[in-house]
């Protein structure tokens, strides 16, 4: 019976495989409103909002879900989201735009406008240019310095000063690395150019002309707005609400927020050559710029390239190009990908920062227009993440068991205590909290403090008050039988390299 079944199983795949081929356009009409509510459930994400565009007509506009957890509220297409760096394709527009009114040159100096700016290598500091820092070939390794930008208290020209102290990872212009802080740093060239802050110009330049009426540039404005869904993460494995991110000293690299229904306005017009109707808002030189490589990042999916351009990712899928963007902060993830030879476009925004629906069911759209098998994108992302979370809540619970055997440090917990420093970052300063543990608290991040708890030796278990920081083991440095030192590792999420702390 079970080879039978087997057997019955087979052909019974294949066939639907083989109708699936025939009526992929019925995926869009018919089941894509059951798909993302599935998913939904699968990745306990509260709520989304996905919009669809083709040959200028908006295909899809709608929202799934709730804006926040526990919450009878749904999400319309005017809901909010926090879009993280697909900010960064509206900052790339803008300063290409500038370009064309011959304002400026996206080859000019950083140094012609900001003279003070400088990098660790003072040789290259009058080499870099707009476009460097526009398609992340500065040197730095990804995300590199943001632990010390993000959320922090730093004001905007403070995190363009710090970028002088960041040790960059790669030789000048020889590979990409991306960098929310070289976007402000175009964001402050911007204003000196416009005199006018990014926020505004952005708004009164783009958003205002292409009837973007909903959509916020700041995040302190978002907690203020009406239809806003909530921001979510895991916390040891609980959906949970959070706190709105304060990133506006990042702003040109992530801070919008916007919805379906503003997010289709946006790519209706990138996919009509700038123009809303008959009037152009975007020049189509402009459009261009952003879309040429700059540099490769690496390989993509079926043999094809990815590289990037000026706020976008260029890549080949299937033998066709995309324009496409992630983005990420604290509680949300979206994503925005043209396909300009099929005059597609799609819009995908979440309210939870840990799932990678966005990624599956962009390609489940794409693989459905252009009549490819359906692959069920999804399903396999979610296994893998699924594998990945297990991993994660294992290795906590082993730090936890670990934790409760009451370890000895190798020394008193008196002679951890004090400041320490990092070139980059400024200070922290360690004390006794409860217990048998420690705690941390850092310069520039005021509102955070980590509770570190005995591994042994001198390897402490870290949870962060902010979830978003994640959990690590710190290990501290000894030299002549005294603590000199700490290496710090936030998540990846916010930065994967680790800092030295040397104790004063």
């Amino acid at each position: 019976m079970k080879k039978v079944y087997l057997i019955f199983a087979l052909c019974f795949c294949q066939y639907t495989l083989l109708a699936q081929n025939v009526n992929r356009n019925k995926f869009i009409t018919d089941s894509i409103d059951n798909y993302i509510n599935r998913a939904l459930t699968n990745w306990r994400i509260p709520g989304a909002a996905v919009c669809i565009v083709k040959d200028g007509r908006i295909i899809l506009r709608k929202g799934y879900g709730i804006k926040e957890l526990g919450q009878a509220t749904k999400v319309d297409e005017n809901t909010l989201f926090m879009i993280g760096s697909n900010t960064k394709a509206f900052t790339a527009t803008a300063m290409a735009m500038l370009q064309t009114q011959n304002k400026l040159s996206l080859d000019d100096r950083v140094t012609k406008y900001l003279p003070d700016f400088k990098l660790e290598n003072k040789s290259l500091t009058d080499m870099v240019t707009l476009r460097d820092l526009l398609c992340h070939r500065i040197g730095f390794a990804t995300f590199q310095g943001d632990f010390t930008y993000w959320t922090s208290n730093l004001t905007r020209k403070e995190v363009v000063e710090k970028m002088s102290h960041v040790k960059a990872s790669y030789p000048f212009r020889t590979r990409w690395g991306y960098n929310n802080a070289a976007f402000l740093t175009t964001g402050e060239v911007m204003e000196k150019v416009t005199n006018k802050p990014w926020e505004v110009y952005i708004k009164e330049t783009l958003l205002a002309p292409l009837g973007m009426s909903n959509t916020v540039t700041l995040s302190k404005d978002l907690a203020t707005s009406f239809n806003k869904a909530a921001a979510h993460t895991f916390i040891d494995g609980r959906l949970a609400a959070i706190p709105y991110p304060q990133i506006d000293n990042l702003s040109p690299g992530g801070s919008i927020s916007s919805s379906a229904n503003d997010m289709c306005k946006w790519i209706l017009a990138l996919l009509n050559n700038g123009k809303v109707g008959t009037k152009e808002v975007i020049p189509t030189a402009a459009i261009r710029a952003t879309r040429q490589p700059q540099i490769l990042v690496g390989g993509a999916d079926d043999g094809g390239f990815s590289a990037y351009g000026l706020g976008w990712f260029l890549e080949g899928y299937k033998g066709h190009r995309l324009v496409t963007h992630t983005g990420g902060v604290n509680g949300f993830v979206s994503s925005v990908t043209l396909v300009p030879d099929q005059n597609l476009g799609i819009v995908i925004l979440t309210n939870t920062d840990q799932n990678s629906l966005i990624g599956s069911l962009n390609l489940d759209i794409i693989d459905a227009y252009l009549k490819m098998p359906f692959r069920n994108h999804d399903k396999e992302a979610l296994t893998a993440s699924k594998a990945d979370q297990q991993s994660e809540l294992k290795h906590n619970k082993a730090m936890r068991d670990s934790v409760a055997l009451n370890l000895r440090p190798a020394f008193s917990l008196n002679d951890y205590e004090g400041k320490y420093n990092n070139e980059l970052y400024g200070n922290l300063t360690v004390t006794k909290g409860e217990a048998n543990d420690l705690e941390m608290r850092f310069e520039h991040h005021p509102k955070m403090f980590a509770k570190l708890q005995p591994l042994g030796g001198n390897r402490f278990f870290v949870t962060f008050s902010d979830p978003i920081f994640g959990k690590a083991v710190f290990t501290f440095r000894t030299q002549n039988n005294r603590v000199s030192g700490v290496q710090v590792k936030v998540a990846d999420f916010v930065e994967m390299t680790p800092y030295e702390f040397k104790k004063k």
